[in-house]
């Protein structure tokens, strides 16, 4: 086994052209038996369901407060500070190397921003608060303006958001060259320039309906056990299960439902598209992949469809789930929505853990190396970055145990968030009327679990 393990991450080493933005190394997985995982987790997900269904009984999610204290940095300014900090990222992408393996704006932006963290809101709760390059500049652009109203672009809801999200993911998943450091950089550039003018419009509310990257770290981050509240001033730093933010949310509207099921659709997709059975469900041989190019279509409608498959799943379930008061459909949805949280966090995570390990590596050692000129700022050494871990058993056996982990979590998470939410609702549903909420979970927990294990292309 150790041997094969080794093939595999030698090939991935000599593998060319892969784009940078997706989590490649899954084939060292194949080398370890994951099947019994799969099942097994589905079955835990089912029984927590049934139990929790049967007792009504489940954890509280209530919350404490660890600290309350006066706020360090005036609000505005660490926003500042990521605005130049975002200039410079796309400075380099136009000035510097083409080697998305060097240049820092792809790094940055696929690895750190996106995947890193991610990971961390899910741990410590809404970080992107004070690191949203936006909301200083805006402020300040504003107060010097004396505008104090808006233009009306929030009764648009998230639907701008949604958009974003699926432009991002498109780029991501299905564009040609989305680590070019030169397509990167006006792309970046273009969107904050756009994002920077709405809000200056409507005010900083519209940062938080409709730029995606807000929403969608302000979704991830209420998994957080550990969270921050600002008033005047003062910080309030809270602890709770996962979770335990959600329960007090109010519901959903239509398009933050649409947002929440792209968040899940989109990784899905990312997932997906790599495996042979996608590659040979679109006509293509696995063994002779022609390349993005060949497929820009394909992956286009692929992406689409996941999206509206995954919305017709979700509300078909909860509406059947409903049984006698699926009257009260549109009402509910927004609530027991919500319980989809922990599902679109934790998969995120999963999904890129690999490419956290593997390319953050690269996006450190770029910190050494801004100008890619051979310099060695940190002092890490020649040859720091390497994969050599892809080809340890124990290692990898950790890399799966950790994806399994949070999968299973997230799932257990939202079993148990839609019978508090439901309760409190009103809802007095039998374990017979939750089976189909119920088999929707454990089959994405499968489903999701497979696609980390599944044999890629990439």
């Amino acid at each position: 086994m150790r041997q094969a393990a080794r093939a595999s991450a030698a090939l991935l080493a000599c593998a060319p052209g892969a784009a940078m933005a997706h989590a490649s190394q899954r084939a060292v997985l194949m080398t370890l038996p994951t099947k019994g995982f799969v099942w097994g987790a589905g079955a835990v997900v089912a029984l927590t369901a049934l139990i929790s269904g049967l007792t009504r009984r489940g954890p509280a999610f209530a919350a404490r407060t660890l600290f309350d204290r006066r706020q360090l940095a005036p609000d505005g300014l660490t926003s500042w500070l990521s605005a130049a900090f975002l200039l410079v990222l796309i400075l380099a992408g136009l000035c510097g190397t083409h080697d998305p393996y060097e240049n820092p704006l792809p790094l940055w932006i696929w690895t750190v921003l996106w995947v890193g963290l991610t990971a961390l809101q899910v741990l410590f709760g809404n970080l992107w608060r004070d690191l949203n390059p936006w909301t200083g500049p805006v402020r300040t652009l504003r107060g010097l303006l004396g505008r104090t109203d808006g233009a009306g672009l929030c009764r648009l809801g998230q639907w701008p958001a949604a958009l974003g999200l699926l432009a991002f993911a498109w780029f991501e998943i299905v564009s040609l060259s989305p680590d070019d450091p030169g397509e990167l950089a006006v792309i970046v550039a273009l969107y904050w320039l756009a994002m920077f003018a709405l809000a200056v419009a409507e005010g900083e509310a519209w940062l938080a309906q409709g730029e995606f990257l807000t929403v969608f770290f302000t979704n991830v981050a209420r998994i957080a056990p550990f969270w921050a509240e600002y008033d005047g001033g003062r910080v309030t730093v809270k602890a709770g299960l996962p979770g335990a933010q959600v329960a007090g949310l109010p519901p959903l509207s239509g398009s933050a439902i649409a947002f929440l099921l792209l968040m899940i659709a989109s990784v899905s997709f990312d997932g997906l598209h790599e495996t042979y059975l996608w590659v040979g469900a679109i006509g293509l041989n696995p063994l002779d992949y022609p390349g993005r190019s060949a497929v820009v279509g394909m992956n286009t409608a692929g992406l689409l469809a996941t999206w509206a498959i995954m919305a017709g799943l979700i509300c078909g379930a909860i509406a059947v789930s409903l049984g006698g008061e699926r009257a009260r459909f549109p009402e509910l949805l927004g609530p027991l929505a919500l319980s989809f949280l922990p599902i679109a966090a934790g998969y995120h995570v999963a999904h890129y853990l690999t490419a956290l390990l593997t390319q953050g590596q690269y996006a450190i050692a770029a910190l050494s190396d801004p100008l890619a000129r051979g310099d060695d700022l940190l002092g890490l050494g020649p040859h720091w970055v390497g994969f050599g871990f892809l080809a340890d058993q124990d290692a990898v056996w950790t890399i799966w145990t950790a994806q399994f982990a949070i999968i299973l979590g997230a799932h257990l998470t939202a079993v148990l968030l839609s019978h508090r939410i439901a309760a409190e609702a009103g809802l007095r549903l039998t374990a017979w009327q939750e089976l189909p909420l119920t088999a929707l979970m454990v089959l994405y927990t499968c489903f999701g679990l497979w696609l980390l294990a599944a044999p890629a292309i990439g």
